[in-house]
């Protein structure tokens, strides 16, 4: 896939997701239409969260004029109408023309690619989730999607299999919110449900603090095993693939719980900056989630 340099810059920050997005050990032919996809989501992620490559070439890409470059919600539009010129002509943007010929081959739906839209549209809109039902619904947005275009690319998708990806993508959000507590909240944006802060007595000012007391540690904790729970009902789908499909799938789990047990091992002080987990427990995750797979199967 040849991009320009900001795409190239989107694309490279692939090696800073816990889980691996197109790893060697794939065919060509997923690799390339993995990381076409992860380009797509990684650029409506940076658009939503003003973190574009400087320099304003994405915003020229999409035709939108410079007064209006800092428009998230403009840039949104402009990103949404250049999607769909994926599916009837040929997009502007060179990450979208990158991400055409996948949904060619795999013949993909506009539906998925739009919810990730979706979902950024609601980042500049709403800021606070009052219940967890009400966070599990933007992960409906922000995460399902990508799950189910891997099992459209990989040709697995099933009514169970979707149900088991839900899970797990809707698992590793919330992980990678509470990995991402400081940072979102210096965004205005707080992804711990408001009833949980209540009920833990935890208010905005104690996640400002350099470093979590101990009801946001409970808190943290208190959804930390709540992600836990759904990544459980999500593991049988690694099970349910095999070959090199099961690897990918298993390295998605085990990049879930690499980064819990990461934030277990913090104390669940999430404050002080993300807990990441390192490649050997990576490697033991991977492991641990292959032998439950074979078991299972």
């Amino acid at each position: 896939m040849r991009t320009d340099s900001p795409s190239r810059t989107t694309l490279d920050k692939a090696t800073a997701e816990n889980f691996p997005v197109a790893p060697f050990f794939l065919p060509r032919a997923w690799r390339d239409d993995l990381m076409a996809v992860y380009g797509y989501a990684r650029l409506v992620d940076d658009i939503g969260d003003g973190d574009l490559a400087p320099g304003g070439a994405d915003a020229r890409h999409l035709g939108v004029a410079p007064a209006e470059a800092d428009d998230r919600l403009v840039l949104l539009d402009a990103f949404e109408a250049d999607l769909r010129r994926v599916f009837d002509s040929t997009p502007r943007h060179p990450l979208l023309r990158a991400l055409q010929p996948t949904v060619r081959r795999r013949s993909l739906t506009p539906d998925p690619f739009l919810a990730l839209i979706a979902a950024n549209r609601q980042d500049q809109l709403v800021g606070r989730y009052e219940t967890y039902d009400d966070l599990v619904a933007y992960c409906e947005l922000s995460a399902n999607p990508v799950g189910r275009l891997v099992l459209a690319i990989t040709g697995t998708e099933s009514p169970e299999r979707v149900r088991r990806s839900d899970a797990v993508c809707t698992a590793l959000q919330i992980v990678e919110h509470l990995q991402d507590v400081g940072e979102d909240l210096g965004r205005d944006r707080i992804y711990l449900p408001a009833e949980d802060m209540k009920r833990f007595h935890v208010t905005q000012a104690d996640l400002a603090a350099p470093r979590g007391g101990a009801s946001v540690r409970a808190l943290v904790a208190f959804e930390a095993e709540r992600a836990a729970r759904l990544l459980n009902e999500g593991t049988p789908l690694v099970g349910s693939v095999h070959g090199r499909l099961r690897l990918l799938l298993a390295g998605f789990v085990a990049g879930g719980r690499a980064a819990l047990d990461a934030v277990a091992a913090a104390g669940h002080d999430v404050l002080p900056g993300p807990p990441k987990p390192t490649k050997s427990s990576l490697l033991r995750e991977v492991g641990a989630v292959l032998r439950r797979a074979r078991r299972e199967g």
